[in-house]
C-alpha cells in the first residue's frame, strides 16, 4: 500500500479526479476534529473511497509536563468516527507548560528524557486501547545527549512497547546534516516494530545544510534508502508519500506514488529469494 496525505487545497479536484489513486489517504487528526458542516461532509467522502490514516502534530510525547489528556480523547472519538486503523505521531516535543510552539523539536537523547517519554507513551495508549506508532524526527541542532540517537530510539520503543514510524527521508536528511551512515543507522532501527514509512522531498540549503520540507519531490539517494530499507525489513507495510505544498500536477503525485510501489515490490522479492536460500 502506498497513500498520500488528503489536503484541504485539492479536495475537490482529488475527489473528482482518476489520475491520483492512491491506496490510502492520510490526515492530521487536529486539522478536523470538531469540524462540521461542508468539510466533514469532504472527508466522509474521501473516507468512503479509501482507507484513512492519522498522523498527529499536537501529541507531543516529549512534553515534561505530561499528556493532554482532554485532547487524547478528542483523537480517540475522531479515530473511532472515521474507523481509522493506523494512528501515528512524532518522537518530538511541540509544547512547554501548556505553550504551544507550533514546531516539532528534538527531544534531548538522555535517560531522564527517556523516562518521561516512556510514561507519556503508557498513558497515551492505555487511554487509546492501541499502540502508538511513533516517528523519528529531523533536527538541526544536536542537544544534551548521553547516548546515540539509535539507542535512544529504541529503548523508547522496547520500554513502553510502542511502534515505529520510519521516515526515510528524515533518516537522509540527519545524516547528511550530522555526517552519519544512513543505512548503518537503519538497520541499527528496531525493524520488527516499523508499521509504516513516511517518504517525502526536501530542500538543499547549502553544501552543508538539508532542511526537511515536504515541498518537492523526492531525490533518487531517498529513493535509495526506501530500496535499501524495505530489503531490511522483509514485510510489507504501508507507505505514505508526503507533500504538504508546492503541489504539483497530480500526475506527477501519482508518478511518484507508482515509482515507490515498484521499489518496495522488487525488494521484497529480492529479500524473500534470498531467505528462500539461506
Amino acid at each position: 500500500m502506498v497513500g498520500i496525505g488528503y489536503r484541504k487545497d485539492f479536495s475537490d479536484e482529488f475527489l473528482e479526479s482518476s489520475v491520483l489513486n492512491p491506496d490510502f489517504i492520510e490526515v492530521a487528526p487536529e486539522n478536523w476534529i470538531e469540524i462540521g458542516g461542508f468539510w466533514k461532509q469532504q472527508l466522509k467522502k474521501a473516507r468512503e473511497k479509501y482507507p484513512l490514516f492519522c498522523h498527529g502534530l499536537s501529541l507531543s510525547v516529549g512534553s515534561p509536563e505530561g499528556i493532554d489528556i482532554d485532547f487524547v480523547k478528542k483523537i480517540k472519538q475522531f479515530l473511532e468516527d472515521f474507523q481509522v486503523s493506523v494512528y501515528s505521531e512524532h518522537l518530538t516535543f511541540s509544547k512547554v507548560d501548556n505553550a504551544h510552539l507550533y514546531d516539532l523539536l528534538p527531544i534531548p537523547f538522555t535517560q531522564d528524557a527517556i523516562s518521561r517519554v516512556v510514561d507519556n507513551i503508557q498513558q497515551v495508549q492505555d487511554l487509546l486501547g492501541r499502540r502508538l506508532i511513533l516517528e523519528n524526527g529531523s533536527y538541526y541542532t544536536v542537544l544534551k545527549a548521553e547516548m546515540s540517537e539509535e539507542d535512544f530510539i529504541n529503548e523508547i520503543v522496547k520500554r513502553s512497547d510502542c511502534e515505529l514510524l520510519l521516515d526515510v527521508n528524515n533518516v537522509y536528511v540527519n545524516a547528511f546534516n550530522h555526517q552519519y551512515d544512513a543505512k548503518n543507522f537503519i538497520t541499527k532501527m528496531p525493524l520488527d516494530k516499523v508499521k509504516y514509512i513516511h517518504m517525502a522531498g526536501h530542500l538543499q540549503v547549502n553544501e552543508n545544510l538539508i532542511i526537511d520540507t515536504h515541498g518537492s519531490e523526492i531525490i533518487d539517494p531517498v529513493y535509495d534508502l526506501f530500496e535499501f530499507t524495505m530489503k531490511n525489513l522483509k514485510h510489507d507495510i504501508p507507505v505514505l508519500l508526503e507533500r504538504d505544498f508546492n503541489i504539483p500536477k497530480f500526475s506527477m503525485l501519482q508518478e511518484e506514488i507508482d515509482t515507490l510501489r515498484k521499489i518496495k515490490k522488487k525488494a521484497l522479492k529480492q529479500s524473500k529469494n534470498v531467505t528462500h536460500k539461506n
